[in-house]
């Protein structure tokens, strides 16, 4: 510890644990979050009432969105400018392709879900190889695969959804249970929380903090060059990442199936999508574009934080015009965010 450090007051310290701890800020935004809701509540603003209850049910949301912000913040760690502006896309077209599996050539479900990994693990390929092998820049790579992609969901079926009765069955992973032992004192959490959501998280955690593959990650988006001089394969690691997002985007189509009880060709692309608001979670949970920083906990907690507080948007502003402001408040978070990596990396050398 610093002399600097050691003369701090507790008020000092505690900005700069939440300027350069992004899981602290983040616990601090979403206890504001919740204080904010729950005073509207209690004051009659909410067309409902913003409690446990309710919170616990929009968690359901959130699945997909953290899933896919884990999706992303794998590529960005990449570094080069690394995104995937194609991960709503593949959605999209890795549902059909489990639609038709399951719904209509009755594939059993062992087959079906590992069909949907790989389809989707073969999207991300192609993206990885235009940006790794053929150096294509991020960005332009993964919005032509996007149009690519949202096409081919789209014509492969005649812009038809598949929702035979298979299908509609499959809604039931997407319900609220009650968890074993403690469940009789917090309300009940959605399914895919717990099936979908917590192994994701945890796989991508024991793969970036606990593997040699998750170390040359790092090293490639904090500076590529001096990587590859330790004998890294540069190309073959960044490719690698396109190609576990894609996986993530597969396993996504399959709860988005669920959710929606039906195949649907706009299940990831719809509105705004699902990438945008996949990588505004990134961003917000810590992780640099630039490259080589980032971690889980803080993409998670951020996934709740856009959750809760889009539920209870929808609460004080019904119907589309609280969609509208949804993305209002995406797009400010995102700037805020954005704001808050710059300034700490200029002032403490990043977040942690």
């Amino acid at each position: 510890m610093t002399a600097q450090e050691t003369v701090q007051t507790p008020v000092q310290r505690a900005v700069r644990a939440v300027l350069t701890q992004r899981t602290v800020l983040l616990v601090v935004l979403i206890l504001v979050v919740v204080v904010w809701m729950s005073l509207l509540s209690a004051g009659g603003f909410l067309t409902a009432p913003y409690n446990p209850d309710y919170m616990s049910a929009a968690l359901v949301d959130a699945v997909p969105l953290a899933m896919l912000a884990l999706a992303e913040l794998i590529v960005i760690l990449s570094g080069r400018g690394g995104i995937d502006l194609s991960v709503g896309a593949i959605v999209s077209l890795t549902g059909m392709v489990f639609g038709f599996a399951y719904g209509q050539w009755g594939w059993p479900m062992w087959l079906a879900v590992p069909l949907a990994l790989v389809v989707g693990a073969a999207l991300g390929g192609i993206n990885g190889l235009l940006v790794a092998r053929l150096r294509f820049p991020a960005l332009i790579a993964t919005l032509a695969t996007y149009y690519a992609y949202k096409s081919i969901a789209i014509v492969i079926n005649q812009q038809q959804p598949i929702s035979t009765e298979p299908v509609q069955q499959l809604y039931a992973v997407t319900s609220s249970v009650e968890l074993p032992l403690i469940g009789r004192n917090i309300p009940d959490v959605p399914l895919g929380v717990i099936t979908f959501l917590l192994p994701a998280v945890v796989v991508v955690w024991l793969l970036l903090t606990r593997t040699t593959y998750g170390r040359r990650l790092f090293g490639i988006g904090t500076n590529d060059v001096a990587a590859q001089w330790s004998g890294i394969d540069v190309a073959a690691t960044r490719m690698r990442a396109y190609v576990l997002a894609g996986m993530i985007a597969g396993l996504v189509a399959v709860y988005v199936t669920a959710q929606f009880a039906s195949a649907r060709p706009d299940a990831g692309t719809s509105g705004n999508g699902l990438a945008l608001p996949a990588i505004t979670i990134a961003v917000l949970g810590g992780v640099a574009i630039t490259g080589g920083i980032g971690k889980v906990s803080g993409v998670v907690l951020a996934a709740v934080l856009i959750t809760w507080l889009n539920a209870g948007i929808l609460l004080y502003v019904p119907g589309n015009a609280g969609t509208q402001f949804q993305l209002f408040a995406l797009g400010i978070i995102l700037v805020f965010a954005a704001l808050l990596n710059a300034i700490t990396t200029r002032r403490y050398g990043g977040t942690r």
